[in-house]
C-alpha cells in the first residue's frame, strides 16, 4: 500500500493526503526522535509535541498516523483564519507551510493578510521569505519554500 493510500485510509481526504505526500517529501521520515535545526525535539514527519524525549524509537505505521492527525489539526487551523476562496494547490501550499511554521507565525505572517485582502499573488510571494531558522539560511527552507510557492502560484488560475 502506498503513502497516500495509507493516508487515506487514516481517514484523511485525497486533498490532505496529497499534502501529506508534499510534507513528507520535505520533512522526511525518522524513525525516532531527533533535534531540529533550531534546537526543538522532533519526531517522525517533524512531529512536535512537549512529551517527546530523545530516544524515542517510531514505526512506519506510527509515524504515519502521527503525520494524519497533525494534518487534520494544522488544517481547522488553517481553515479557521483564511477568508478568501483558494484552490486546492494553494490549500496544500499553505497547509505545508502552517504544519512547518506553526499556527501562531501564520496567524501573524503578512502572507496571511495579504490573501485575506484578496493578494493572492502576493500571498505566494511571501513564502519564500521564510527560509532562516535562529537567523541561519537554511537550503532545506530555500527548496521547500521554493516549491511551496510553485505549487501556490499554479492554483492561482484555477479560482
Amino acid at each position: 500500500m502506498s503513502t497516500k493510500q495509507k493516508l487515506l485510509a487514516l481517514g484523511l481526504s485525497s486533498a490532505l493526503a496529497t499534502t501529506g505526500l508534499f510534507v513528507a517529501k520535505h520533512e522526511g521520515l525518522v524513525l525516532g526522535t531527533y533535534v531540529d535545526p533550531v534546537g526543538i525535539i522532533t519526531s517522525c514527519y517533524g512531529h512536535v509535541d512537549k512529551s517527546l524525549k530523545l530516544g524515542q524509537k517510531f514505526t512506519q505505521d506510527e509515524c504515519l498516523e502521527t503525520l494524519a492527525k497533525d494534518l487534520s489539526k494544522h488544517n481547522s487551523q488553517l481553515i479557521s483564519v483564511i477568508r478568501v476562496p483558494i484552490s486546492e494547490q494553494e490549500h496544500a501550499a499553505y497547509l505545508s507551510f502552517h504544519y512547518n511554521v506553526g499556527t501562531g507565525n501564520f496567524k501573524s505572517s503578512t502572507l496571511l493578510r495579504k490573501l485575506n485582502k484578496g493578494d493572492r499573488v502576493g500571498a505566494c510571494n511571501e513564502l519564500t521569505r521564510w527560509v532562516y531558522a535562529k537567523g541561519r539560511k537554511l537550503q532545506g527552507l530555500v527548496n521547500r519554500r521554493s516549491d511551496e510557492k510553485n505549487l501556490c502560484l499554479s492554483g492561482i488560475k484555477q479560482l
